[in-house]
């Protein structure tokens, strides 16, 4: 009798026996509409090498994650974490970690947290200056990719001056991204998601000429 006394006593106290509650069958955390993507908008014209766009799309979905586990599900945070699993899965439709995150979204499920290579100001500076070679290679698919990135740079850090003042700039240009293209995109007739997958330049430089600069994960503690 005194233990049980003693167990509803440390529940009630919140003293960590019940730390999370059960959700009712059915019920959800919070409501995102899953993401239909059936091919990437980006094709095979983007000059980026198959591993970098497989590498970028693993660290954004993993902030995205992380964000969203952070602050359980808030309406901020699954905005950015659909922006940037949209262009995780247009970097990479098959990648394993935007797949999954994706998933657990859509049916209201909390991801589990998990350590990305990258702190969000790293991965924001190494987002910019991809951005910054995809605009000097040109193209409808770079000029698509690099606007992504500048906005998701800024989202991840809005410290980071250069990223603020490259997305301001775009602001006023009027050439802000429309997401919708990415995280709605039309359906297309006779595609499987993932048909298109990422291709192209050879190991090392992209297409264009211009040398790859894929992501060098840092040292921990940085």
């Amino acid at each position: 009798m005194v233990m049980q006394v003693v167990a509803a006593v440390l529940i009630i106290s919140g003293s960590g026996w019940a730390a999370e509650p059960e959700l009712v069958p059915g019920e959800k955390r919070f409501e995102f509409k899953p993401l239909e993507v059936t091919r990437s908008i980006f094709g095979l014209d983007l000059d980026m090498l198959d591993r970098e766009r497989e590498e970028y799309a693993t660290n954004l979905a993993t902030h995205a994650a992380n964000r969203v586990a952070a602050t359980g599900g808030d309406v901020v945070s699954l905005e950015e974490a659909r922006r940037m699993l949209a262009l995780a899965r247009h970097l990479s439709p098959r990648n394993r970690k935007a797949l999954v995150v994706s998933f657990q979204l859509a049916r209201g499920i909390l991801p589990e947290p998990s350590e990305s290579d990258y702190s969000r100001p790293v991965l924001a500076r190494l987002l910019l200056a991809r951005a910054q070679l995809l605009e000097k290679a040109q193209g409808e698919a770079n000029g698509t990719a690099a606007r992504c990135f500048v906005e998701v740079a800024v989202s991840l850090d809005p410290r980071n001056e250069d990223a603020a003042y490259a997305f301001e700039l775009k602001r006023l240009d009027g050439s802000t991204m429309d997401w919708t293209k990415l995280t709605e995109p039309a359906p297309a007739s006779g595609t499987v998601e993932g048909l298109v997958e990422p291709s192209g330049a050879t190991e090392g430089t992209l297409g264009s000429g211009v040398q790859a600069v894929p992501p060098v994960k840092q040292a921990p503690g940085r």
